[in-house]
C-alpha cells in the first residue's frame, strides 16, 4: 500500500531531520557562545551590545576578533573590513548551498545564506543530496538560537562572577585564539606559513600605522602571498612529477 505525505507534512518532517542535525552543533556553540558573553562584558559591551552581535554579525571568529580590535580601540572601518575578509569563504559556501537547494524563494534564499557557517555547511552538505528550506530552517533554528541565546546568558553570568576574575576573563579571547589556532597549524604547513607571516606583518605595520589597519594589511597581503607561493609550489611538484 503507498503511503502518501501532503505538502505539509512533508516540510514538517524535513523540519524535524534539520532540528535533529542541528542539536550536536547547538551544544557545541554552548560553550564558546558563553565565553564570547563572558569576554564581551569584560571587553566593555553592553548586554544589547554582546547580544546584538551575535543576533546580527552570528560569526563566532569574527566576534571574537572584533572584542579583540575593540579592546584595542580600533575604529568601526577597520573592524567591518577585517570581519568581511574573515568571512569571506562563506560566499563559496553560499553557492555551493544555492547550487543544490530546491528553493526558488529569493528571501528563503538569502535566510539560508545568512544561517550558514563552517558548521551548517558541513551537515548540509554531507547528509543530504538536495537541500531543502525547511531542513536548513531547523539546522539554522537550532544553531543561531544557541549561539544567541548562550551569549546572553554568558553576559548574565559574567555580572554574578567577581570583580578580580572578570578582568582576568580577557586572558581567555587570547587563549581561545591558541586553542583555534594551534590544531590547524600543526596538520597544514600552508596555515603556519600563513600563521607566521601574518604575525610578522602585523607586528610591523603596527608600528606605522593603526593597529586596526595592520591587522587588515597584514590579513590581505599574507593571504594573497601564500597563496600565490602555496601555487607555484604545486606547480613545481606537478611538474616534477610528470
Amino acid at each position: 500500500m503507498l503511503s502518501y505525505q501532503t505538502p505539509v507534512k512533508k516540510s514538517a518532517r524535513i523540519f524535524t531531520d534539520g532540528v535533529k542535525a542541528g542539536i550536536p552543533i547547538a551544544i557545541g556553540y554552548m560553550p564558546i557562545a558563553l565565553t564570547f558573553g563572558l569576554i564581551a562584558r569584560t571587553t566593555g559591551l553592553t548586554f544589547m551590545d554582546a547580544v546584538g552581535m551575535s543576533v546580527f554579525v552570528y560569526a563566532g571568529a569574527s566576534q571574537f576578533m572584533a572584542l579583540q580590535m575593540l579592546a584595542a580601540e580600533t575604529g568601526a572601518i577597520e573592524i567591518i573590513i577585517a570581519t568581511f575578509i574573515v568571512n569571506i569563504r562563506h560566499f563559496l559556501m553560499s553557492a555551493s548551498i544555492n547550487e543544490r537547494t530546491v528553493e526558488r524563494s529569493r528571501w528563503k534564499k538569502a535566510a539560508m545564506a545568512f544561517g550558514i557557517t563552517d558548521e551548517t555547511f558541513s551537515v548540509a552538505s554531507l547528509n543530504r543530496d538536495k537541500i531543502e528550506a525547511a531542513f536548513m530552517g531547523g539546522l539554522i533554528l537550532m544553531s543561531y538560537g544557541s549561539w544567541v541565546v548562550f551569549s546572553g546568558l554568558g553576559y548574565v553570568i559574567g555580572a554574578s562572577l567577581p570583580e578580580v576574575l572578570q578582568k582576568s576573563m580577557s586572558i581567555a579571547l587570547y587563549a581561545m585564539f591558541i586553542g583555534l589556532v594551534v590544531p590547524s597549524l600543526k596538520k597544514e604547513r600552508k596555515a603556519l606559513a600563513l600563521f607566521i607571516l601574518s604575525a610578522i606583518l602585523c607586528s610591523v605595520f603596527s608600528l606605522f600605522i593603526p593597529f586596526g589597519w595592520a591587522i587588515v594589511a597584514a590579513t590581505l597581503i599574507s593571504s594573497v602571498t601564500i597563496e600565490w607561493a602555496y601555487g607555484l609550489l604545486m606547480k613545481k611538484e606537478g611538474e616534477a612529477h610528470v
